[in-house]
C-alpha cells in the first residue's frame, strides 16, 4: 500500500499490467483481500486489484470474492464449508511454508480458526439470531460482482455454501 502513496508511477505502472491481465484473460471470478486485512501487503493486494478494474472499459464484468485472513470481514455475505479432508490438505501445503511456520504455526492454528468462522459467519452471513449451519469448518468471504466500473450486490443475504453443493449455483450463468 506505500507504494500506491509514496511511489504512484511505480504504482501505476503495476495497476495497468493487472489490467491489461484482467482484460486478456476475462476472468469469471477474482479471489483477492478484503480492503481491511490488516496485513499492508493484503490491503495493497486489494487496492491494486479494485485500481485494476476501475481502468478497464464499461464492458469488463467479474465475479469477486474477498477473502479474509489477518483482518476479519464486518460484512461478508457467504460462507463456505470445508471437510475435514480439505482442512488436512490445506495445513499440509500451509506446512511447506517452512519459513512462515516456524515464526508463527498458522498451519497449527488453522482449524480453530476455521470452527470459529463457523460461530462468527452463523450470526454474520445467516443473520442475527439465526440457526448457524452444520459445519465443522468454514471459511467467510464477500461475494460481489463488478459491473459498469463498480460493484453489485449478487446474493439478496448471507449465504451458507456446504461443501457438498456445487459453487456454480452461486453465480447464475
Amino acid at each position: 500500500m506505500n507504494c500506491r502513496t509514496q511511489d504512484p508511477k511505480r504504482w501505476n505502472e503495476l495497476v495497468a499490467r493487472i489490467a491489461a491481465i484482467l482484460k486478456e484473460h476475462q476472468p469469471h471470478t477474482i479471489f483477492f483481500p478484503h480492503h481491511d486485512d490488516w496485513n499492508s501487503s493484503h490491503i495493497g493486494t486489494h487496492h491494486l486489484v479494485v485500481d485494476a478494474l476501475g481502468q478497464l472499459a464499461g464492458g469488463f464484468s467479474c465475479y469477486s470474492v474477498e477473502t479474509e485472513f489477518w483482518g476479519a470481514m464486518d460484512t461478508p455475505n457467504l460462507m463456505v464449508e470445508s471437510t475435514e479432508q480439505h482442512v488436512v490438505d490445506l495445513i499440509t501445503a500451509l506446512s511447506f511454508h517452512v519459513g512462515e511456520v516456524r515464526r508463527n504455526p498458522y498451519h497449527v492454528r488453522m482449524p480453530a480458526w476455521m470452527i470459529d468462522n463457523v460461530r462468527r459467519g452463523g450470526e454474520l452471513v445467516g443473520g442475527q439470531g439465526g440457526a448457524a449451519p452444520n459445519f465443522a469448518f468454514a471459511t467467510l468471504y464477500r461475494l460481489r460482482r463488478w459491473r459498469n466500473g463498480a460493484f453489485d450486490q449478487v446474493l439478496d443475504k448471507g449465504r451458507f455454501l456446504a461443501a457438498a453443493e456445487n459453487p456454480r449455483n452461486l453465480f447464475g450463468s
